[in-house]
């Protein structure tokens, strides 16, 4: 029998033809509509299944990894490593794409027009810098049975850390919790292998249902913009991130990719990091053989809060959206984008499109237009 990685391969290569049939048949035949409704059934039923074990498995990975790194006196390296990596990943993620878009200069002279019916049913919300920081800080504290039941993982992971380091605090007064949290995580990490079973399956239907409804027509609209994107993400996914996991361990990025294969093509079939999350911790901790301590302290706050793709994408679409609109960006508005940029990524949650919210945040920071009619051709 295959194993779950040849599996998952399979059911991609047929998610994908799959879907490319279907574009071919037509939208109003009848096999297209029922094979495009059983794929969104079952693919919707996988990505609820990996959300219904998120939010408990980050609670007690959380808890559980800070008090073992407490008790094994490896926080303070942890955390500024850990924090030292994601800042600076960002950071470049984001330099790359402002460089990027200062040399090409994709959206110079593009007939503007063709955004109206992308863009006419958007609904947008004014967001100015200093109103997205409260609501920023607002969201760190929460009442935490309020935010495990609204799935806000960033409240979730900021209460788990201040219950970890409590019980570390508190010594062998509260060991029996320690265990109970434990035990709690071994039988979330059990629920994950039997969601796991059905991951082929899953990723098989969420990719005839992404290839079946790409609107291409949009896509070729703005083919340079995109292409410039899928180009930025890949060097900094395929080249610079291998190149600084080489640097400082030592390891071929081939093995990675092997070790993460199941996470990577879970993330690309849900084009999110948080319902993302059990595949990945699983992958860190028995493919990578990465200390369940460690993995289960990094990969959920990794997963919150660092987000180099959306830091890259929002920094393009900034400088993408000023040449539309005709706009030259200093220096100095650049390095605001750089920094508001960043910030929004870390606010921004692991869901889908997340970033088109807290990206009106990195437009108006310096001014640029966030609806239509506030462009202005040359």
């Amino acid at each position: 029998m295959p194993s779950l990685n040849q599996q998952i391969l399979i059911g991609v290569v047929l998610g994908l033809l799959t879907g490319g049939l279907l574009t071919q048949i037509g939208d109003a035949s009848p096999v297209h509509i029922w094979v495009l409704y059983t794929s969104t059934l079952a693919a919707n039923l996988f990505v609820d299944l990996l959300k219904m074990v998120l939010i408990p498995l980050v609670f007690s990975t959380i808890v559980v990894g800070v008090a073992n790194l407490q008790a094994h006196q490896q926080i303070n390296k942890v955390w500024m490593t850990t924090l030292a990596f994601f800042v600076s990943s960002m950071g470049i993620a984001i330099v790359l794409a402002l460089l990027a878009m200062n040399l090409l200069r994709p959206g110079e002279g593009m007939h503007l027009a063709m955004f109206q019916g992308a863009m006419e049913n958007f609904e947008h919300k004014q967001l100015p810098p200093s109103e997205f920081f409260l609501q920023f800080l607002h969201s760190i504290f929460q009442n935490p049975f309020s935010a495990l039941a609204k799935g806000d993982v960033f409240a979730v992971v900021v209460f788990a850390l201040c219950l970890g380091v409590a019980l570390v605090m508190g010594g062998e007064k509260y060991r029996n919790i320690l265990n109970l949290f434990q035990e709690f995580l071994d039988l979330m990490m059990r629920m994950i292998g039997w969601v796991m079973r059905l991951a082929p399956l899953g990723i098989f239907a969420l990719l005839i249902k992404l290839v079946a409804t790409q609107n291409m027509e949009l896509l070729t609209t703005l083919a340079k913009f995109v292409a410039i994107i899928i180009a930025l993400t890949l060097v900094h996914g395929a080249i610079i991130l291998p190149f600084i996991l080489y640097l400082f361990t030592k390891k071929s990025p081939l093995w990675f990719w092997r070790g993460a294969r199941e996470a990577l093509i879970t993330a690309f079939a849900t084009s999110s990091s948080s319902a993302t999350l059990p595949v990945t911790l699983r992958c860190v901790e028995k493919n990578l053989q990465v200390q369940k301590d460690i993995a289960g302290f990094v990969v959920p706050l990794g997963a919150t809060i660092n987000m180099d793709g959306t830091a890259l994408y929002e920094a393009a679409a900034a400088l993408f959206i000023a040449n539309l609109a005709g706009i030259e960006l200093t220096l100095a508005q650049q390095l605001i984008v750089f920094c508001t940029a960043m910030i929004a990524a870390m606010g921004a949650p692991g869901i889908p499109s997340a970033g088109m919210v807290t990206m009106i945040m990195v437009l108006q920071s310096v001014g640029l237009p966030v609806r239509p009619s506030q462009f202005y051709c040359r």
